[in-house]
């Protein structure tokens, strides 16, 4: 089954980066609607939620994952025919899955004008819309430099490396906690988001407060690359982002930890950065400054108040 088998690659990490979470979320939802064989309007609608529920579920922090599904969830408002719901969920995830890789293309555009000739840029994880950002600043002919990190404990680092040799870019791998002994030669730092908060709070993979907090003590612009959907938008009523906390086995092997009775491990996924630490934020929609976050999912998210505490139940106007 397309559901079931894409939440657990998204739960396994299998499928990884918060843009390509929610493109494949979009189109497991589509597919299940086209096979889903109930007798009424009513049965559909209330499958689809149930479905739309169980894809959320799988990673709590990218919030990548229910902004798009809220999206493809809401095209079934005002149809009164499963054939017409059908095809409205699988037009509205194509829409997503277009836009949402042409805002990276964007992206690029926007970040790349950030990015000097003769910079060295330090980046961390494997995020598409930092590295685009990297890799469109080269085809224009800028002469920059990288530095990419390991980022323990599941290696996503190997990831940017392979992507950043394949694109010529001359590229440092140094260990996550090397970066404070490196800072001083960088002169921009560009990382990915998995969430923005609606103060501007950028949520990232773990070790990414730490880059930032060294940023800001050499004086170093941090920038933040992120689609419009990864803003959160629950968190304008105060609902904190959670913070995923994976398998111990990531970071140490069972066999070790069996003969540690007195250890515990620990292994957040992902940290929250501060928005005073954060310069700008570059979206789709252009460069801004951490403080205007509430703008970008008032104006480009369209979330209602009203839809924060009932999610995926829509106003279906039967």
């Amino acid at each position: 089954m397309v559901l079931t088998d894409t939440r657990e690659k998204i739960k396994s990490m299998e499928i990884r980066g918060a843009g390509r979470i929610a493109r494949a979320a979009v189109e497991a939802l589509a597919d299940h609607a086209e096979t889903l064989d109930v007798p009424d309007i009513g049965r559909f609608r209330e499958e689809m939620e149930s479905a739309a529920q169980y894809l959320v579920g799988t990673r709590p922090t990218a919030v990548s994952l229910p902004n798009a599904v809220h999206l493809v969830m809401g095209a079934m408002v005002g149809e009164d025919s499963i054939v017409g719901a059908r095809a409205a969920i699988r037009e509205r995830a194509d829409e997503f899955i277009s836009s949402s890789r042409n805002a990276v293309e964007r992206i690029a555009k926007i970040g790349a004008r950030h990015i000097r000739d003769g910079d060295t840029v330090l980046t961390h994880c494997n995020s598409e819309a930092a590295l685009s950002c990297i890799i469109e600043a080269s085809r224009e002919g800028k002469n920059i430099t990288v530095f990419a990190t390991e980022v323990r404990p599941r290696n996503q680092g190997l990831v940017t490396i392979r992507v950043l040799n394949d694109a010529g870019i001359k590229t440092n791998f140094i260990v996550d906690s090397a970066v404070r002994s490196f800072i001083n030669e960088v002169d921009l730092v560009i990382t990915g988001a998995d969430a923005v908060a609606v103060n501007g709070a950028v949520v990232n993979k773990i070790g990414t407060a730490q880059i930032a907090l060294a940023a800001h003590e050499a004086r170093t612009s941090f920038l933040v690359a992120a689609e419009t959907y990864k803003f959160a938008p629950r968190t304008i009523l105060g609902e904190m982002i959670e913070i995923e906390e994976r398998p111990a086995g990531e970071v140490l092997p069972p066999g070790i930890a069996g003969g540690l009775p007195h250890v515990t491990v620990r292994n957040p996924a992902f940290d929250v950065t501060p928005a005073e630490y954060v310069d700008l934020i570059v979206t789709e929609a252009g460069a801004i400054p951490p403080q205007m976050a509430y703008i970008i999912i008032r104006d480009y998210l369209h979330w209602e108040i009203q839809e924060f505490r009932g999610e995926f139940k829509m106003d279906h106007h039967d």
